[in-house]
């Protein structure tokens, strides 16, 4: 219970974030649902909370939806959110969402950029690139539940004002949640857990969305691009260290330093590897790789065993190549 009164506390917030900065409250909430859900279930309800969302900004702003943009977006957004649900089935998303979370941090040095006197105008040529910008949307969509500001700035070159752009991403993204909804549901991504996350966030939504008629025409369009970034930015964040935990425990990463009076190593292991870097009395460097066997896989195929490959580089003894198999024991490949 205190998980989901959590949720709703930085949904609402992130949810009236957005309203004022054109999205990202996917991007947002996503870090805390991954601590509620497993992770191949956190799209599907973001998924159903921003579907919510979508519908309540559409009836909002349904005057100023821009209906060209949606017809070049929505056809080729939807198969390419069933090919990401599909890769999603297959891997986990953290290393997208590492990506993701450092392309929302690329937001940081427009926020700094000094304020341009000219807007940006509508230029027709850039409605040309509307059905490719669906597709990414929809695979990253499909993959992660959410795409936020990634895109916002395609919607600003169009001369889209922030009406126009709410009520627009909410148009194209209605349709695109509704059609991943069903396909989380038919491939079983979707149980009671995650509909009840998916209420709060949605109840949420809706808590935050009727009041954004009251200031979001109070809002300078300068300033609402600024608050697009700076929600970027904080979601990169969040993305980078949720991704970057889940990453470090998936795959057992650890770095670790050792030294002695004669030698000093610097290893990260990274799932069944080691790479090591060794520097001996200040004349000799040894660079090991070693595949350390454990778990099912070694155990079905008794061929894979334990086995170290050297690179060793010497002032007095020259370099040479060796590897190494624990049960058979030290093998010279490669002499130079």
């Amino acid at each position: 219970m205190l998980g989901f009164v959590a949720l709703f506390v930085v949904a609402s917030a992130a949810f009236s974030l957005s309203a004022v900065s054109g999205g990202g409250a996917g991007l947002i909430v996503m870090p805390l649902l991954g601590l509620l859900l497993p992770a191949d279930h956190v799209p599907a309800a973001l998924s159903i909370g921003t579907a919510v969302s979508s519908a309540s900004r559409m009836a909002l702003f349904f005057k100023v939806i821009r209906w060209q943009v949606v017809f070049l977006y929505v056809p080729m957004a939807l198969p390419a959110a069933w090919a990401g649900i599909l890769l999603l089935k297959q891997f986990q998303p953290a290393y997208l969402d590492l990506l993701l979370g450092l392309f929302l941090l690329s937001n940081l040095p427009l926020m700094l950029r000094p304020r341009k006197k000219s807007g940006i105008s509508s230029k027709t040529s850039n409605s040309v690139w509307l059905p490719l910008i669906g597709a990414l949307a929809g695979f990253i969509s499909g993959f992660t539940g959410a795409v936020g500001l990634i895109f916002n700035g395609f919607y600003y070159r169009l001369g889209l004002r922030k009406e126009e752009i709410v009520a627009t991403r909410a148009a194209n993204d209605i349709l695109l949640h509704i059609f991943k909804v069903v396909l989380y549901a038919l491939y079983g991504l979707i149980d009671q857990a995650t509909i009840k996350t998916g209420v709060v966030v949605a109840i949420a939504a809706l808590a935050s969305s009727w009041g954004m008629r009251l200031y979001l025409h109070h809002i300078p369009d300068y300033l609402f691009r600024q608050i697009g970034r700076g929600a970027a930015v904080v979601a990169g964040v969040a993305m980078v260290a949720l991704a970057g935990r889940q990453i470090l425990v998936q795959d057992r990463i650890v770095l670790y330093f050792n030294h002695t009076e004669k030698a000093v190593e610097l290893a990260a292991n990274w799932r069944q590897h080691k790479l090591s870097v060794e520097v001996e009395n200040l004349t000799e460097v040894e660079l090991r790789h070693s595949v350390l066997c454990r778990g099912v896989t070694c155990i079905e195929n008794p061929k894979i065993q334990d086995m170290d490959t050297i690179l060793h580089i010497s002032l007095d003894r020259g370099i040479y190549i060796a590897k190494r198999i624990p049960s058979l024991g030290s093998g010279l490949i490669t002499r130079t």
